[in-house]
This record gives structure tokens, C-alpha cells and sequence, in this order.
């Protein structure tokens, strides 16, 4: 039976603590080394960390705590050791900064006192911005010549000499000895990096080329036949998601800034580099022959399909498959769109182009790193980690043993019948938004949040690994279907969620589905919550400290 609450019956609090090690295969075609900018001192920052050699060896990546929730259908709670020592050791850092006082006519009067008369005065101005005003013009404005004066006050950059634009940005040394742009403004910096009418160069520099974003290496890569499409896959070593996760975007030279502007190669290219890890890990976990000499690029169709075939064979061994398992269940979680609020407040995700994360999840006795405590006694029985899937598998299974019918052929059935809520039998009926012969999108009857789509398969197919060639690319139409038919709707951010079943597990009736959110002006949320997978960057303690300490000072001023 899966334990599922941090509370015990003899009245302790348990949780399961992560600490990866593990490597990582290269599946890469190309290296991207250029120049990111210079330091203060002339130096050239390279990219060349971002392109290793040969295979990443994780060797300590950060201690992650999973706490499941007291409450098993409000999932699971993760908190990154680094982060949280951090506030651990000053309680005091918990806390929104103070926004200040903002007056957007002393600014003006600022302006023109120091210009002094009409001729440059635009400059002046533009400097003299208060920040939410200046927030606002970098998400909104669509005029180049006044994001890149935006640009050029939230940052410094590099320029040629020749032309004056810009060929990369200026860094710095921190206390650590760490590269770190020299950037003013981190909220306007990324605003106008994701504002696709601030002109491209300025956008490349800041944020599209390989490398800018940080140290993370780049371990796979996708490119279309034509070209056209590019997906480069960064790994996350030192992730909030434990034992690391994989994120998949669309590179430098494919740049997508509106689910419009997406293809059909752009969504096969970032789903096969997810079927494509995916299996990989699973091969190497299980002894698959040839797990230790991949090409150093993609595989291509045929050599997924083959390696996929020699998974699902060891799987249903029972002798050799299931027992020998690291890790039995995928994550996957798609974020599409960025918005700032000139309070300070990000209204979505990380970056303005398609952003797929994936990861596998452990099983409970994976023989990983991986133990359950009660403070810093490990206690037992194990504590399975926690998947999305999971919750539906639990209630699946209770609804084959009370029924004896399989949910999800009642849910096609229930769809395929369905009759208008208000009775009026002059007006559509169908929930269904696009279908073929192995997958089905359509609106679920009871919304979770304004305009959500579920995207199900329709055959007796509950994970990516049972999945063959025609269904993966049944799922990877439905993901694009769902997309454009939201963006028709005005939709700009979006995310997106994959509820999977155990790998190697008996089938109890679970089928694969996906969840898909818009973020609508006054519908929040994002693939992470929508998974009911709470990060948190300090220990619940401390929280609780900093908050004794805010209420005292509450009384005191009373």
C-alpha cells in the first residue's frame, strides 16, 4: 500500500529525502561555442560549459526533501536543501521586498531638470523611468526603438564598434567566482527579452543564444530535415524536481514566440527528445545491449522504436523486468508564455518560447539514494516518491474493484453520449475537439480551471513506453491540435500536464492523458501546481519563525 501522508499514526511527521548522483548520455549533434560577452576587464566569456564532451557525471547534485502532503489528494511538497539552508540561516530573507514609492510626475520633473532643455530630453526620460512604468512599456510596447532604450538601461552590453548593436552582454564575478551578467533590473531585463517587437539581435544576446541563460549543459538535440525547426535539450542537474530534469526548448535559430507560430516539426522535434531520454534511462537502468555506445546524437525513428521494443521485452519478463527498475514513472510538464505585472509579480512561466521539462520518478525501493525520514532518523516502511499518475492509478484501481468495469472506457463512453447540461437539444452537444483512431481531445465536463482540454488515448495504452511509433504520434498531433485550437481563442499562455502509469505495472484500466491550462486574466496556475507539486525554498520552520517575527512586529507598532 503506497504511504501517502506525511503524518504517521504514531504521531511523527515522515518525508522521503532525495540525494542524486547519477550521468548523463550524450545525445548531441553539434557544439554551439561563441562568445556571450566579455567582463569588465576584456576577458571573453565562452559558452563552451554549456557543450561538454562526453558523458555529465552528476556527482552531488542539490539534496532535495519531498514531503507528501497530510492529505494524499493535495500531492507533494519538495523543498531544495541549498535554497533553504540559505533562509535557514537568516529567517529574516523570507519576505517580498518593500515596492517603494513610485511617482511617475517627479520622474518627469527629474527629466527635464537634468537635460535642462528639449534636445536629448527623450533619453533623460526614458533613464528617469520609474520601475512598474518601465515594466509595464517592456512587456506592452511595441516599438523597437524604445525597448531597445529600455534594454540598454536593465543591462550592459557589449556593442561593435562599427555598427553600435549589440554582440553580447557584460559580466561580472560574484562573491563565488561565478559568471554573472551585469544586469540592473532582473524583472525589465526579462520582460524585454521576451517581448518578440524588441529587435532580434537584442533578444539573442540577451537571452535566445546557448549558453546566456546559465551553466546548464546542452545533452540533446533535435533538427528537422528542412532545417527549419531546432530543439536543443538542457540538463537540469541541480533541479527542484529530484534526480534532475531534462528541459527541452526550441534553440536559437528557431525562435517561437506565440503558440501561432508553432509546427508540427517543432512538437515532434521537443516530444521525440522526451520519448528519446526517457527510454535511454530506462535501457541503461535495465542492461539493454548497446546502453553504453548511443551515437552521440539523436536516434532516429527507427532506432527509438527498436530500443523502445527491447524495454517493453525486458518489462514483461517477470524474472528480468520489473525488479531491476531505478525509476518506473515519467514527468512531463509544458509551460507556454511570459508575463510580468509592473508590480513585480511573473505571471507565468520562466521564458516566452515553449518550455517542455521532463524527468523520471523513483520507485520506492529503487536502490537510488533515496530514504524516508522522521527529522534525521530513517524509518520505514519506504515511502513511494510522488507522481501525478499516481493518484489516478490509486482511484482507477478502487473503481475496477467496486465496478468491475474500467473508468476510462466509462469516461469515452460518458463523452461520446454526452447531452448539453441546460437541455436544449437545438444547441452542440460534442465535447469532443479533435480525434483519430488512438487519441481523443475534448473539454472535461467538470473544468478545473476556465477553458481546460484533456487530451486521452483511447487504447489500452497507459505510459510513453507502451506507446508505439502511430499512438506517440497520435499524442504529439493532439498536443499541437489542442495548442492552436486554444490560440485561436486569444490564448498566449498555456500550461500543459501528463498524467502516465507505472511502468512495468499490471493494467488495472489506467489509460495516458494530458491536462491542458490557459492562463486566462484571472486564471492563475502553471504545470507544476497543476500537478499538485508545491516547490518550496525554505524549510517549513523557518517560515513559521519569520512569520512569529512579523506578527511580533505587528503588535509592537499596535
Amino acid at each position: 500500500m503506497l504511504f501517502r501522508s506525511c503524518v504517521t499514526p504514531e504521531g511523527e511527521f515522515r518525508y522521503t529525502v532525495h540525494e542524486p548522483s547519477y550521468s548523463v548520455i550524450i545525445l548531441r549533434i553539434n557544439d554551439y561555442i561563441e562568445p556571450l560577452g566579455c567582463f569588465e576587464d576584456g576577458e571573453s566569456h565562452m559558452n563552451r560549459v554549456n557543450f561538454p564532451e562526453g558523458d555529465v557525471a552528476v556527482e552531488r547534485a542539490s539534496t532535495i526533501f519531498e514531503v507528501p502532503n497530510m492529505f494524499p489528494f493535495r500531492g507533494a511538497t519538495y523543498i531544495n536543501k541549498a535554497w533553504a539552508d540559505e533562509n535557514a540561516a537568516d529567517p529574516r530573507r523570507i519576505r517580498l521586498p518593500d515596492p517603494g514609492e513610485m511617482s511617475f510626475k517627479k520622474a518627469l520633473e527629474r527629466a527635464a531638470l537634468e537635460d535642462g532643455c528639449r534636445e536629448g530630453f527623450a533619453d533623460r526620460f526614458y533613464e528617469n523611468l520609474p520601475e512598474p512604468v518601465a515594466i509595464a512599456l517592456a512587456k506592452c510596447s511595441t516599438d523597437p526603438d524604445e525597448l531597445v532604450r529600455l534594454a540598454e538601461g536593465a543591462c550592459r552590453f557589449t556593442h561593435d564598434p562599427a555598427t553600435g548593436r549589440p554582440v553580447g552582454l557584460v559580466y561580472r564575478r560574484d562573491e563565488s567566482g561565478r559568471a554573472r551578467p551585469a544586469i540592473s533590473s532582473r524583472t525589465r531585463f526579462e520582460t524585454l527579452a521576451n517581448n518578440p517587437a524588441l529587435p532580434e539581435d537584442y533578444r539573442r544576446v540577451m537571452v535566445l543564444r546557448p549558453g546566456v541563460q546559465g551553466k546548464s549543459e546542452i545533452v540533446g538535440e533535435w533538427r528537422s530535415p528542412d532545417g527549419h525547426s531546432h530543439v536543443f535539450e538542457y540538463l537540469r542537474a541541480n533541479s527542484y524536481i529530484p534526480w534532475g530534469h531534462y528541459a527541452a526548448n526550441m534553440a536559437h535559430d528557431a525562435v517561437r514566440y506565440s503558440i501561432q507560430e508553432l509546427t508540427e516539426a517543432d512538437i515532434s522535434g521537443m516530444r521525440h527528445l522526451y520519448y528519446q531520454r526517457t527510454y535511454v534511462r530506462l535501457a541503461r537502468g535495465l542492461g539493454v545491449a548497446g546502453t553504453g555506445d548511443f551515437p552521440g546524437r539523436p536516434l532516429d525513428a527507427d532506432e527509438l522504436e527498436s530500443l523502445r521494443k527491447q524495454i517493453v521485452d525486458i518489462l514483461s519478463n517477470p524474472s528480468a523486468g520489473k525488479a531491476s527498475l531505478s525509476f518506473d514513472r515519467t514527468l512531463w510538464g509544458w509551460n507556454f508564455g511570459f508575463d510580468y505585472a509592473p508590480s513585480g509579480y511573473r505571471l507565468h512561466a520562466s521564458h516566452q518560447q515553449v518550455h517542455q521539462q521532463y524527468a523520471m520518478v523513483p520507485t520506492g525501493k529503487s536502490g537510488l539514494t533515496v530514504s524516508s525520514r522522521s527529522g534525521k532518523t530513517a524509518v520505514g516502511p519506504e515511502m513511494y516518491p510522488y507522481a501525478c499518475g499516481d493518484l489516478v492509478e490509486s482511484f482507477t484501481a478502487e473503481w475496477l474493484g467496486r465496478t468491475g468495469t474500467s473508468f476510462f472506457d466509462c469516461l469515452v463512453r460518458a463523452v461520446r453520449s454526452n447531452r448539453r447540461m441546460d437541455g436544449n437539444a437545438r444547441r452542440p452537444a460534442d465535447l469532443v475537439v479533435h480525434e483519430d483512431e488512438n487519441v481523443m481531445l475534448f473539454v472535461p465536463k467538470a473544468q478545473t480551471s476556465q477553458w481546460e482540454l484533456n487530451l486521452l488515448v483511447i487504447k489500452p495504452v497507459g505510459n510513453i513506453v507502451e506507446a508505439d511509433p502511430g499512438m506517440r504520434a497520435s499524442i504529439d498531433q493532439g498536443i499541437l491540435a489542442a495548442a492552436k485550437a486554444l490560440a485561436g481563442l486569444g490564448v498566449r499562455m498555456v500550461n500543459a500536464s501528463e498524467y502516465s502509469a507505472r511502468i512495468g505495472a499490471p493494467d488495472m484500466g489506467q489509460r495516458l492523458f494530458y491536462t491542458f491550462h490557459p492562463r486566462l486574466p484571472e486564471s492563475p496556475g502553471a504545470f507544476s501546481e497543476a500537478q499538485l507539486r508545491w516547490i518550496n525554498g525554505h524549510y517549513p520552520e523557518d517560515f513559521a519563525a519569520a512569520l512569529r517575527g512579523s506578527l511580533g512586529s505587528v503588535d509592537k507598532d499596535r
